[in-house]
């Protein structure tokens, strides 16, 4: 029970008690009325409290489901630009040789370094989310805040992959066939989840896919007043 329903219950109670008092000690009916008057304008103001307090944590958490679908739309969005499968001079044209990398070597960090500076072009989206993923959990529910673990594990998925990359598009020495056909195939491997529609079917696509229907299932649960209800 919550601390507003103790009051109450208490105060209802107490009244009761002396209202029966009242009435052994044979006080006028106009008393024991007032007492009555008394309790009834306390519970009236009690109630009137709750209620306010029951709208207003309604409000505040669809307004956060309402911010937070519309963040996620945002990532949807900025992870199609960040797999774009073409690239542009001015992304990695600040890029600088190391002093040890051949041209090989800094052809592929170049190249792969195209996401990251896609990423950080949303980094402020990204931060926003992993900002409001508290609020979600506390106004929400834990239970609820699955869809940030799994939009997490794609950027990170993302990401790897463009590590990788950096180092296996740079080799071109191997000892046999066999090991050249096991290096194309982790290319191939990390090349489908760095660009857009490298594979078919893409493994990233679905993923974000279930992840933003996941949270708008939670989202306008809430919104629409059938998600989780305030308790007091």
């Amino acid at each position: 029970m919550s601390p507003t329903r103790i009051v109450t219950f208490v105060m209802l109670t107490l009244g009761v008690i002396e209202v029966v008092l009242a009435v052994r000690l044979h006080t006028t009916v106009s008393n024991a009325i007032q007492v009555l008057s008394f309790l009834l304008a306390a519970w009236v103001a009690i109630y009137g409290i709750d209620a306010w307090r029951r709208e207003h944590t309604g409000r505040r958490q669809i307004e956060l489901a309402e911010d937070t679908l519309t963040l996620f739309y945002e990532a949807a969005d900025a992870i199609k630009h960040i797999r774009f499968s073409s690239s542009f001079g001015h992304e990695y044209e600040d890029v600088e040789r190391g002093g040890d990398e051949d041209d090989a070597q800094f052809e592929a960090r170049k190249r792969a370094s195209v996401v990251f500076y896609r990423y950080n072009q949303h980094q402020e989206l990204f931060n926003k989310i992993r900002a409001i993923r508290y609020r979600f959990m506390a106004q929400i529910g834990k239970d609820k805040a699955k869809p940030f673990e799994d939009l997490h594990a794609v950027i990170s998925e993302i990401t790897l992959a463009a590590r990788m990359l950096a180092t296996l598009w740079a080799r071109n020495h191997f000892r046999n066939e066999q090991q050249e056909a096991g290096h194309r195939e982790r290319v191939a491997k990390y090349e489908a989840v760095f660009w857009h529609g490298a594979e078919d079917p893409d493994p990233i696509v679905p993923r974000v896919e279930a992840l933003i229907a996941e949270i708008e299932r939670i989202c306008r649960a809430v919104i629409e007043g059938k998600g989780k209800r305030a308790v007091f």
